[in-house]
């Protein structure tokens, strides 16, 4: 017999996912994405300047900064927390995640900034954050090229991410709150649209894992990010036409 979660998903199931795209009028692109009671806004935007590391090189920056909104989660979260250690580290993986992807030298010397708000948390915030962030930065790239900003296609791949995790001794894909909070062991994984790795974050928590359970999660993972990249090819197949380098 199949177990089902207590949100009635098989154990390999992704959680539904609706994206609302354009929705702040001041981003160069936006997108709300919700993955199951998740959800996070990520807007882009762009400065005609790169940090000092970069000056006269050329080359473009991508960055990305990431927040909990104070009632994201059921008890107030400060808002001094935006600089905390997690969010620093969940932000320099959103970053890295969508750079990955992008020919910062086709950019020019400029920056684009990624805000990632979470508005609600029920765990899986920041494979959100970079999924979401993928949706607001094609629209982005896409109007930067409708306004003859950019020169050359700038995207190399499609990008994903999900978390997968061992809960109670099952193979759980992206996991709610109530599943991340007791698993035993947790991964994130960031992959393109080839199927290569872009980052693995993995832990176990009270017990240690196998090298054969580490595939299987990876395998699950594996699945997961190819139907999200199918719902991000379906919904963007016209914008993102003339950006991807062929």
């Amino acid at each position: 017999m199949e177990i089902l979660r207590k949100d009635n998903r098989k154990c390999d199931q992704l959680r539904t996912i609706k994206i609302t795209r354009n929705v702040n009028k001041y981003a160069l692109g936006s997108a709300l994405i919700e993955m199951g009671d998740t959800k996070v806004l990520c807007c882009v935007s762009m400065e005609e300047k790169v940090p000092l590391f970069l000056k006269n090189t050329g080359s473009g920056w991508l960055t990305a900064e990431y927040g909990m909104m104070p009632l994201s989660c059921p008890d107030r979260i400060m808002r001094t927390n935006y600089s905390s250690g997690r969010n620093m580290e969940i932000q320099r993986l959103v970053g890295r995640s969508l750079r990955s992807i992008v020919y910062l030298k086709n950019l020019g010397e400029r920056t684009l900034w990624v805000d990632c708000d979470v508005i609600q948390a029920d765990g899986g915030t920041r494979t959100a954050a970079i999924n979401g962030g993928f949706f607001a930065l094609v629209d982005a790239l896409s109007l930067l090229n409708k306004r003859n900003i950019l020169k050359m296609s700038v995207l190399k791949d499609y990008i994903s991410a999900i978390s997968v995790g061992i809960v109670n001794g099952e193979f759980y894909l992206d996991l709610s709150y109530n599943e991340d909070s007791i698993a035993q062991v947790d991964f994130n994984v960031v992959m393109n649209g080839h199927g290569e790795f872009v980052e693995l974050q993995g832990t176990a928590e009270g017990i240690s894992f196998s090298q054969n359970q580490l595939e299987k999660l990876i395998s699950l993972a594996n699945k997961g990010i190819k139907e999200i990249i199918t719902i991000q090819k379906d919904i963007l197949k016209d914008e993102i036409k003339g950006l991807l380098c062929k």
